[in-house]
C-alpha cells in the first residue's frame, strides 16, 4: 500500500470510485454526494491536494485535503488546521483499514507542515460513519448547518454536518 498525489490521468478512475461511494452512501444517510464538477477535481489534482491509496496496482482508495473550510468550521477555519474530504475506497478493497492510514498520513503531514489539526466533517444523520471516525481517532467536535453558496457541491444544501478533528498539540511533546 503506497499513498500517492493522483494525476490527471486517474480522473475517469476517481470519478467511478465517487459513483460507487454515492451508491453506499445512499444505503444509509440521505445526506449523499450529488456529483461533483470535473473542473474541481482537476484543479485539486493540479494543485496537488488529490491523494490515493494504491495497492497490488490498482486505486484502492482516494480523498482530497485543503487548508481552509470556513464554510464548514466558521470561525475555527482561522486555526492552522488540513482537513480531509471525499474519501471514497474501492468496494473491493473494503475492510482494509484506510481511513485509519490516511489519519497516520495526514497526522504526519501536517505536523511536518506546521499544523495544529486534522480536520473532516460528514453528514450528521450517517451514525456509522460518524462513530467510525470517532474510533479512527477523531474527536467529535458537534453539528454544524451551513449556508449553501453555489460554489459548494451540492451535497451541501440544506443539511447538518458533524465536525471531527484530531488536535495535534496533544500529540506534541
Amino acid at each position: 500500500m503506497v499513498i500517492l498525489k493522483s494525476t490527471l490521468s486517474d480522473i475517469d478512475s476517481l470519478f467511478a470510485l465517487y459513483d460507487e461511494a454515492t451508491a453506499y452512501m445512499k444505503q444509509f444517510t440521505t445526506t449523499y454526494w450529488r456529483g461533483f464538477e470535473r473542473s474541481l477535481v482537476e484543479t485539486e489534482i493540479k494543485e496537488g491536494r488529490q491523494y490515493k491509496i494504491v495497492e497490488n496496482g490498482q486505486i484502492a482508495c482516494v480523498f482530497v485535503i485543503t487548508f481552509n473550510d470556513a464554510t464548514i468550521w466558521q470561525e475555527a477555519d482561522a486555526d492552522q488546521a488540513i482537513y480531509i474530504h471525499r474519501i471514497a475506497t474501492n468496494r473491493s478493497f473494503s475492510g482494509n483499514n484506510y481511513v485509519q492510514q490516511i489519519v497516520k498520513w495526514a497526522i504526519a503531514y501536517a505536523l511536518e507542515n506546521g499544523k495544529d489539526f486534522v480536520r473532516l466533517d460528514t453528514g450528521a444523520d450517517n451514525e456509522k460513519i460518524n462513530t467510525y471516525y470517532q474510533n479512527c481517532g477523531f474527536t467529535f467536535k458537534g453539528v454544524t448547518g451551513i449556508t449553501y453558496t453555489d460554489d459548494l457541491p451540492e451535497h451541501y444544501k440544506g443539511g447538518k454536518f458533524s465536525l471531527f478533528e484530531i488536535d495535534l498539540k496533544t500529540l506534541k511533546p
